[in-house]
């Protein structure tokens, strides 16, 4: 679908030039996730920013890409963990390293036709993957901050993590434990003290929850997890669309009481605020309502989003939305650039919070334009293949 806004245009541009000025920084020539600040090549930020590399089919920057990958082979734990920096072995503990470097590598291979891309570090992680589900039925579970939220507690069986493990075993062939792990997910979480059934479906609500763990869990809505969901094919096209709806209506509302300006929802809602029984102390000085991992609005979430409407056949509205993505990645914090592609900006103002020239800011806008322009979801629209022909073959 072409999309005739000029500043879009403009944006995609501006989007590669973050590219190509973050792909040389100061550890072993790795690229680096901001422009200005964060010179380290932190691996979750560029395994997810891997999607829009990719989909951009620009050559330096699958190259670049490479050398990440096998970087990343070279620091693999003993036991399969992929470490939390690129270049630095002993920094571990993330929940979101290993399988956002299983879809990755799954994802350069499709782009580049090398099918054998490191196959020893790839099947090292899957075992080490094999191993975090504590009940030994693939969903796999977290330690709190050791996902992308470093300040947020995702406890348990979160959505995010598992959306990108379903995505991996999908791409990988590994329909057994995808199609298991779906079932699973797709289970009701339970609030009453009984015995807990692990899943992360919300009754009366379409949307999955954030994490769930025996009698615990949180229905806060996860934007980047849910929108993985639609994206993944873990919702089905009528529960992908009742997702969808119940966002609009949600963000509207918010917009009506002050809590949200512009078009796009944060990346979770209802904000946590201090009465509330998951607040914790130091969200008061980090992670105000609104604010980071809290209801921030972040470019790269809202570019699954964006691309989630795709998967999803709502075309119209991902035009509308990309419209407003293009609008805040404009607002620069520090530098004096035409597009800041800025790390997260407040929910209730816009303002521009966090570092200018975020990495996966502008690889994800990248990937949401290229989505719209396609009408399709490259590797995403192949795993939701996968999955029907898994299903009807």
């Amino acid at each position: 679908m072409a999309i005739k806004s000029n500043e879009i245009e403009q944006a995609k541009r501006a989007a590669l030039d973050v590219l190509l000025h973050n792909m040389h920084g100061p550890f072993d020539g790795l690229p680096r996730t901001a422009g200005w600040g964060y010179p380290e090549p932190y691996t979750r930020d560029l395994m997810i920013s891997s999607l829009g590399t990719l989909a951009s089919g620009n050559p330096k920057l699958t190259s670049s890409l490479r050398h990440v990958l096998e970087t990343l082979a070279k620091n693999q734990s003993p036991r399969g963990l992929i470490p939390s920096l690129v270049h630095e072995p002993e920094n571990r503990g993330s929940s979101d390293t290993t399988p956002l470097f299983l879809l990755a590598v799954a994802c350069f291979r499709m782009a580049t036709g090398d099918v054998s891309f490191l196959e020893k570090t790839v099947q090292k992680a899957m075992i080490w993957m094999d191993y975090q589900s504590p009940s030994d039925r693939i969903m796999v579970a977290q330690l709190p901050t050791s996902d992308w939220r470093d300040e947020q507690w995702v406890l348990g069986f979160g959505l995010f993590v598992n959306t990108v493990v379903y995505s991996y075993l999908r791409l990988y062939g590994e329909h057994e434990k995808a199609n298991l792990l779906c079932g699973l997910m797709s289970k009701s979480t339970l609030t009453a003290d009984v015995k807990h059934r692990q899943g992360l479906s919300v009754r009366q609500k379409p949307y999955y929850a954030l994490w769930s763990y025996k009698i615990y869990s949180s229905e806060r809505f996860d934007l980047l997890g849910n929108s993985l969901a639609i994206l993944s094919g873990i919702a089905s096209s009528s529960r992908a669309n009742a997702i969808i709806s119940w966002v609009e209506r949600e963000c509207a509302a918010m917009q009506k009481n002050g809590e949200l300006i512009g078009d796009l929802p944060p990346n979770l809602f209802p904000f946590i605020r201090e009465a509330d029984p998951d607040w914790r102390p130091r969200y008061a000085t980090y992670n105000l309502p609104g604010e980071y991992h809290n209801g921030g609005l972040w470019p790269f979430v809202s570019s699954f989003y964006v691309a989630a409407l795709v998967a999803a056949g709502r075309q119209r509205l991902a035009v509308k939305k990309l419209e407003a993505l293009t609008r805040i990645v404009r607002p620069a914090r520090k530098a004096k650039v035409a597009f800041g592609f800025n790390e997260w900006l407040r929910a209730q103002d816009g303002m521009p919070c966090g570092q200018d020239w975020q990495t996966w800011s502008a690889a994800m806008y990248l990937y949401a334009t290229i989505s719209v322009e396609r009408c399709e979801t490259p590797f995403f629209s192949e795993v939701r293949s996968i999955f029907h022909n898994a299903a009807t073959g």
